[in-house]
């Protein structure tokens, strides 16, 4: 077994990481990884991120909003929560098999201290709490595994940044289940750093003292192609929301001119259809105004670009496009 010592916080670099290991690094070993993220939340492959995240939370607070390869709910990384990661080639026997990655990992921690146990179908809890979500991706003949632990997270961020309150979305996207999570720092049969608990989980998950052993140094081809691969991917706005499944959205508004309850249907991060109602006042119909924001990115700042190219005046009186912009996305 390696690993790949890697200290970034970026979550888009290290999911970039964590893909090009899984799909293009030629190399029969097979991986455990442990990494940390800067304030993030990391969403599923099959959900709609509208959905999933207080956009204007995560917006005033500077939260990334990433999307991963694998399926299942999103969750939210800060530096008191550790992600572990095995990549292997091996057969399709682990496939769904969550309790062949699991069962290490839970070992480890009630080697610490910890009366972790497998929950449910992908989880490890703490005394009937969640402290770590899993999820895989398959690929060819390799299996990425990853799940989170909870050492000493913000438990206060976690239900601010997935804390969504529309008036109403009706999404294909699935929806993460919100479980009650605690931290895992009590449990340990003493306190521990970052750094500390890293170091004692690698190398139990290694069965070796001697971790520099086990280290795989990625070479400068390797680092070239894992930066493109953010690039090109995860720094995207077409990856990270544009993938969104199909969803229709209702939401309602009072401002200065009058209220508004818009509905629309986004279709891969676009706006497909949308009708405005309300009992506004304009000199224009407000068709008009509908089909100029069809094909539009359902995304704050590209909504603003497109109004102010606009005499909203025209359509929705002492309406400004700030309003609108924040009915949209409150």
């Amino acid at each position: 077994m390696k690993t790949i010592i890697n200290n970034s916080l970026n979550p888009r670099y290290n999911l970039a990481l964590e893909e090009y290991v899984l799909k293009y690094l030629q190399t029969d070993e097979d991986f455990v990884l442990l990494w940390q993220n800067e304030n993030s939340v990391i969403i599923g492959r099959n959900q709609n991120t509208i959905e999933e995240v207080n956009n204007k939370y995560v917006k005033s607070h500077n939260v990334n909003v990433v999307r991963r390869i694998t399926g299942g709910g999103a969750v939210y990384h800060d530096l008191g929560n550790l992600n572990f990661s095995f990549i292997t080639k091996s057969a399709r026997d682990g496939v769904n098999n969550y309790r062949k990655f699991i069962d290490p990992v839970v070992a480890a921690l009630n080697s610490f201290g910890v009366p972790a146990e497998f929950s449910g179908r992908n989880d490890i809890v703490v005394e009937g709490m969640k402290i770590s979500g899993n999820a895989q991706a398959y690929h060819k003949s390799k299996m990425l595994h990853h799940g989170t632990i909870l050492l000493n997270a913000d438990l206060t961020m976690i239900f601010n940044v997935l804390d969504v309150k529309p008036d109403k979305i009706a999404s294909k996207g699935i929806k993460s289940n919100r479980a009650r999570v605690t931290n895992i720092m009590p449990y340990l049969k003493e306190p521990v750093t970052m750094e500390q608990f890293k170091d004692r989980l690698l190398k139990y998950l290694l069965g070796s003292e001697d971790i520099s052993r086990h280290v795989y140094m990625l070479t400068s081809v390797d680092k070239i192609k894992i930066n493109e691969l953010m690039e090109s991917k995860y720094n995207t706005w077409a990856w990270n929301y544009g993938q969104s499944p199909a969803f229709e959205i209702e939401r309602n508004g009072r401002y200065e001119g009058g209220g508004i309850s818009i509905r629309l249907n986004v279709d891969d991060g676009v706006i497909n259809s949308i009708r405005i109602f309300g009992d506004f006042l304009g000199v224009e119909d407000i068709s008009g105004l509908e089909k100029k924001l069809v094909g539009t990115k359902f995304d704050a700042s590209a909504v603003i670009e497109k109004l102010n190219d606009i005499n909203l005046d025209d359509y929705l009186l002492k309406i400004t496009p700030q309003d609108l912009v924040e009915c949209l996305f409150k």
